[in-house]
């Protein structure tokens, strides 16, 4: 058996004897946001979402792919939406917290061109992404961006689809979700030149130092910390999250990866979202622990006020 097929709340890390230990979730004073998660990779997108609402995570930033994923998916998240708020009641009387009751969360989607997959980004793959740009549902352009890490596509063509992509999230009057890895130079410069959206910035899952970060803070940008900021080697990632600006500092999952401790090396969802923000809440808050509910709701708030706005000029039809 499977720590996911228990059809409860609690968070299990198996043993190497085949048993679990229950491992107690942080009782966080305040809800909680997951802003970059791809539930739709999950064997059971329910089970995370009924999870999530009971560990108090109220809202959610889907994240599709406009050339690798079947864009239909987000009529599937209705119905796992349905079937975890029936999983949640009786989810909860296992629960050692959940106060107020608790509420599926709602979910919103970025929806952009892997630079993955920029190599795919056609002139159809372009009029796909223009059109569901004008969904409502949808509420940024990503994740877009480079990587030069692995280098799946070309650079020159990464880049070209970064500034593609850029200049339609401007035109639709979306934020965009940047995914930028060992390319840092190259994408801001790429950003500096087209300019910055006026909508705003999202760096997904940093994990670099404070030196990277400091112009992009600068640039207004919002920075998003996942499971890196809890891993016991990270002390530069947990450095950087001291210079944002909270009010543009959002938590995250990339689920189903980069699950935080104490349960990395399992799959993520989105519930797991709580032990980040419980890190982000002791580290800032170490010298000001009646903050912490402060702390909360200001991340909270920026994750709804970036990417949970009203709708687009696009969106509206006008």
């Amino acid at each position: 058996m499977t720590s996911e097929q228990f059809d409860d709340a609690l968070f299990r890390r198996k043993r190497k004897n085949g048993t679990y230990d229950v491992i107690e979730a942080p009782d966080l004073p305040a809800f909680v946001a997951d802003t970059h998660a791809h539930l739709h990779m999950l064997e059971d997108p329910s089970f995370s979402i009924a999870r999530a609402a009971c560990c108090g995570v109220r809202f959610i930033e889907g994240i599709l792919d406009v050339c690798e994923d079947d864009l239909s998916v987000m009529d599937e998240f209705a119905l796992w939406t349905r079937q975890a708020a029936v999983r949640v009641p009786r989810m909860v009387t296992v629960m050692y917290c959940c106060k107020p009751a608790p509420r599926v969360p709602k979910f919103r989607f970025a929806v952009g061109c892997h630079p993955h997959n920029a190599k795919d980004f056609d002139e159809a793959a372009e009029a796909r992404l223009i059109e569901v740009l004008h969904d409502p549902r949808v509420s940024a352009v990503g994740e877009i961006g480079l990587d030069y890490h692995y280098d799946l596509s070309p650079r020159d063509v990464q880049r070209e689809v970064f500034r593609r992509q850029i200049r339609l999230a401007k035109e639709a009057g979306l934020p965009v979700v940047l995914h930028v890895r060992e390319a840092h130079d190259d994408a801001f410069a790429i950003l500096s030149e087209e300019g910055f959206p006026e909508a705003g910035t999202l760096l997904h899952c940093y994990n670099l130092g404070a030196d990277e970060l400091r112009r992009w803070v600068d640039e207004g940008c919002f920075v998003a910390f996942g499971g890196p900021v809890t891993f016991k080697k990270a002390d530069d990632v947990r450095e950087a999250a001291a210079i944002v600006p909270r009010d543009r500092l959002l938590t995250e999952t990339d689920a189903p990866y980069m699950t935080p401790e104490p349960l990395r090396g399992m799959k993520c969802g989105s519930e797991h979202v709580v032990f980040t923000a419980a890190k982000l809440v002791e580290v800032l808050c170490a010298d000001d622990p009646f903050g912490a509910e402060d702390l909360l709701k200001q991340m909270y708030d920026n994750a709804v006020g970036l990417l949970d706005r009203p709708l687009t000029v696009w969106q509206k039809g006008e």
